[in-house]
């Protein structure tokens, strides 16, 4: 049985090189341009083939999307910047427009091509219709359920591949494809310049009444009518794997190091498990505790195994639970001494009880009994600065990426 690829975002260079490091069998970004995150830090060329090489070293593959709708001023530097970039190993390239598709095989001819969610491929006539214009893989739409994932799966060619967002946030729109944005805000979701207005709290306003405003429901706070709750399948991994998909895909590129670290260690154990040993396959429940201390919403099974009701919507907040804090990140660390070089990413005190993971190991939990600052030595007893250096003695060995979380 082929394994399921596990496929992380990576907003920047840093959040590629942990995602790797956390177990990504693959990693997707985008470049400064024509990408549909514009908030996040994106790759600029050096960084690329850095983060590209950095990859390809330890066996994961790179995706770049260039998933955006292009408009006329987009088609010259589109051509200018698919010249720059030929030349770096890209192992696939995500598109939704038909036109960038054309340009991407025109400049490079030999690039793997993958459709983006964005083109909202919900049926096996477009998958085969997509398959004749050189696409590898489909990145189907998130409104598909198991049953008619495993129908496209058994009508489309064996050498085309599926691939699935499987975690993260949920879009009110169908995949994507949203015009509220630009509409009230000027700035266009299908150009990467989403404003997110499906998370706003909304009120009613009656015409002759300016200024009045009445809540959509009985609630003093307003509602959030179009706040979806996010998608989380960990606990479905042998479903995923029955329906076909090559790929499962986290949804996540703005999101932090610590984010990316914690969802991709927990889908990693999970996958791994399940192929260890499909017919004895136990779902741990520690997996998703874990999921459960990054920032999330409440979570859904999407359109997987039923069509979305009030169940999978918050109606009452747009905000994230945030259980947890993200600590430090270790940079260093001497075993003759048990002292980690910590670069700290929250305020840590003497005395606060931490939790401590990597991805090679299970959490630990210890207090910290002291800290000194690194560029001076000197002891101290609370590290308020953002990225202060510190050295911190560790209960247990410790590697370079590790990272320290705290419960609120």
């Amino acid at each position: 049985m082929k394994q399921i690829e596990l496929l992380a975002p990576a907003g920047d260079l840093e959040k590629l090189k942990i995602a790797v490091t956390y177990g990504a069998d693959a990693v997707y970004f985008g470049g400064e341009s024509f990408s549909l995150r514009q908030g996040a830090g994106n790759l600029n060329l050096t960084e690329m083939k850095e983060g590209v090489a950095f990859a390809h070293q330890r066996g994961c593959k790179c995706y770049l999307t260039l998933n955006i709708f292009a408009h006329n001023e987009d088609i010259e530097p589109l051509y200018d910047y698919l010249k720059q970039i030929r030349d770096i190993p890209i192992d696939a390239f995500l598109v939704s427009d038909p036109g960038v598709l054309s340009i991407l095989k025109e400049v490079i001819p030999e690039a793997e091509i993958h459709l983006s969610t964005q083109a909202n491929m919900t049926n096996y006539v477009t998958a085969n219709y997509w398959y004749k214009q050189g696409v590898k893989r489909l990145v189907l739409a998130r409104e598909l359920s198991l049953d008619e994932i495993r129908e496209v799966r058994a009508r489309i060619p064996e050498d085309m591949e599926l691939e699935a967002f499987v975690h993260g946030a949920m879009c009110i729109s169908y995949s994507g494809r949203c015009l509220l944005s630009n509409y009230m805000t000027g700035r266009d979701a299908n150009r990467g310049a989403c404003a997110h207005p499906c998370r706003y709290q909304y009120s009613l306003v009656e015409e002759k009444r300016p200024g009045e405003y009445f809540p959509i429901e009985e609630d003093a706070r307003g509602t959030y009518i179009m706040n979806s709750n996010d998608l989380c399948m960990i606990e479905h991994i042998p479903d995923l794997a029955a329906c076909g998909i090559a790929s499962a895909k986290i949804e996540g590129r703005m999101k932090s190091i610590f984010y990316v670290a914690t969802v991709i260690h927990a889908y990693r154990q999970a996958i791994d498990a399940y192929y260890a040993d499909p017919e004895n396959y136990k779902f741990d429940p520690m997996w998703l505790e874990e999921l459960g201390k990054a920032s999330h919403r409440e979570f859904t099974t999407g359109f997987y195994y039923h069509k979305p009701s009030e169940e999978d919507q918050n109606y009452q907040s747009s905000s994230y639970v945030r259980d947890y804090t993200f600590a430090g990140i270790v940079r260093d660390y001497d075993p003759s001494t048990g002292i980690a070089i910590v670069e700290q990413r929250n305020k840590m005190e003497v005395g606060d009880q931490i939790e401590v993971f990597g991805p090679d190991i299970p959490f630990f939990t210890q207090e910290i009994t002291e800290m000194a600052d690194d560029a001076t030595g000197e002891p101290v007893t609370s590290a308020p600065h953002p990225q202060q250096i510190l050295r911190m003695k560790m209960k247990q060995p410790v590697k370079p990426d590790y990272m320290l979380r705290k419960e609120r």
